[in-house]
């Protein structure tokens, strides 16, 4: 897969099949949306293009409201890596800013979609909005098609248990620690990246603890507790349980934990990745020993259960 930063230096693409959008969490609808554009690739003999947004637009839009305190299922990185897993094979990463947000619908479309980028099919989700003041959505795209020269498609929505998939429904199911909900809702695994570093300030009496180190401030972090997770070390092919204690440290909130029993591995500054399963306990006392370690074996039981 290809990024690009900003519109700039693009190549020239193939009969591109191109959507657009903030893609958080990329989800059961978002992936079929990519599904669909890598059908219509493989027919037109194109490639597909994808274009998100960092920041997100709505922590430049509304600073001080909804946006203030938005919290992100994934990093941009994450995103990056969940888009390439998907079968994407270019990203352009446009920076969102308040100029760009005052670009007109139709001035996206025909100076960066059509110009720019040459689009021979535009497909975008049942709820998507684009341009200034969000006018543009699939109506404006169809009316524009035979101006400009493209197809365009509108996918449907996706429904989980008889519920619309949005990200912002898997972000509330995150937030309340309903992990399995969640990744019902992903296709996927909720995950965090990260470059650990050893604990120091954890009992480590029979257990090697490592701390998720910092992650960016706008990162989702499930509530306190302990869960089940995969531990994923890309560059030595390890894959191996885990368990991930979410809690407050000396520092502040959200300290992320985690140890692999039975993995004698020092994790320290090597990129991993976490997959949560689910949540197995909504307690977590890091200062009595006793009942703290008495939850981390019960914890390891469970994992030898529930991840195979």
């Amino acid at each position: 897969m290809e990024v690009f930063k900003g519109f700039k230096a693009l190549k020239q693409f193939r009969n591109p099949v191109v959507t657009t959008g903030s893609f958080d969490g990329v989800h059961v609808g978002h992936k079929a949306i990519i599904n669909r554009l890598r059908n219509l690739a493989s027919l037109y003999n194109g490639e597909t293009v994808l274009i998100t947004f960092h920041p997100h637009p709505r922590k430049v839009l509304y600073p001080e409201s909804e946006g203030k305190n938005l919290k992100l299922i994934n990093t941009l990185e994450e995103k990056l890596l969940l888009l390439g897993k998907a079968g994407v094979d270019n990203v352009i990463i446009a920076e969102f800013t308040r100029e760009f947000s005052r670009i007109t619908c139709e001035e996206f479309v025909r100076d960066y979609l059509v110009s720019q980028i040459g689009a021979r099919v535009i497909v975008v989700g049942f709820n998507h909005h684009f341009g200034c003041n969000r006018q543009g959505d699939y109506n404006y795209l169809w009316n524009l098609k035979d101006v400009y020269g493209f197809e365009a498609e509108e996918i449907p929505s996706r429904e989980v248990e008889h519920e619309t998939v949005s990200s912002t429904r898997i972000r509330k199911a995150i937030s309340e620690g309903y992990i399995q909900r969640a990744n019902a809702y992903l296709d996927n695994h909720y995950l965090i990246l990260s470059l650990p570093v050893k604990a120091s300030d954890l009992p480590t009496v029979n257990y090697s603890f490592f701390s998720a180190g910092k992650t960016e401030s706008d990162k989702l972090i499930p509530p306190p507790g302990i869960y089940a997770v995969s531990v994923s070390l890309p560059s030595e092919n390890l894959r191996c349980k885990g368990i991930v204690l979410i809690g407050e440290n000396d520092i502040g909130k959200d300290a992320v934990y985690f140890l692999t029993p039975g993995i004698d591995y020092d994790y320290s500054g090597k990129r991993i990745l976490l997959f949560f399963h689910k949540r197995l306990s909504e307690n977590i006392n890091f200062y009595d020993h006793k009942h703290f370690f008495h939850n981390i074996e019960k914890a390891i039981d469970e994992v030898n259960e529930l991840i195979y």
